[in-house]
């Protein structure tokens, strides 16, 4: 009896029959395999990206992109400006360094030396005092008239205008620094020495500028 033979099978002889066999595979790492896969996809994606880069950078499309930004943030078309300095505006000057002429264009008796009087306690310096030219006398319907060259304008005729509301501001070609107010028919007094005050404070306040960006 072989040993093949199981007990009990009356000594018969059994065999194995068949042409297939079962192959013995080592299994396969799908996990290892995809993760593998992963990585290169990873790789190949960094090494395009830095060649667009290089690309980007030696084909100037970052410049491109930058002016794009700038324009975005600034008014003028993208170009940068330094800020520049604004120079300090000239302060007005002092009542004591001014001098004035006071001249009566009205009916009215007095009004020139009274008017000059209150001038000079406010620290205004006294020139001429009397009856209006012939060029202004009994034509003046407003408060008055305040006269001084050219160059008074921005600052000395301001100065005394201070004293006098609603005066009409005028230049002529003097040559003189020296200035005139001519009472008109409308005249009543000067402006309170508080008001003038007031109004006096607000000229020598300097003007302030608009902040500018200093990247635009």
């Amino acid at each position: 009896m072989s040993m093949l033979t199981p007990p009990g099978m009356g000594g018969k002889k059994y065999r194995i029959t068949g042409d297939r066999y079962p192959r013995m595979r080592r299994p396969r790492h799908r996990r290892r395999i995809v993760l593998t896969l992963l990585a290169t996809a990873c790789a190949l994606g960094l090494v395009g990206w830095g060649t667009l880069q290089l690309i980007d950078v030696f084909g100037g499309r970052t410049g491109t992109a930058q002016a794009a930004q700038d324009k975005k943030h600034c008014p003028d078309g993208g170009r940068k400006t330094a800020v520049r300095a604004t120079p300090a505006a000239q302060k007005p000057p002092a009542p004591g360094t001014l001098t004035v002429n006071v001249f009566n264009a009205t009916q009215r008796s007095g009004l020139a030396k009274r008017t000059a009087d209150e001038l000079k306690k406010r620290g205004f310096k006294i020139g001429k005092v009397g009856n209006a030219p012939a060029a202004y006398d009994k034509k003046i319907k407003g408060a008055g008239i305040l006269l001084g060259p050219t160059a008074a304008v921005n600052g000395p005729l301001k100065v005394l205008a201070t004293q006098l509301a609603g005066a009409e501001q005028k230049t002529d070609g003097r040559k003189g620094a020296e200035l005139d107010l001519i009472i008109g028919d409308a005249f009543k007094d000067l402006a309170t020495p508080q008001a003038a005050a007031k109004s006096l404070a607000v000229l020598n306040r300097p003007a302030k500028e608009p902040a500018r960006d200093a990247t635009c």
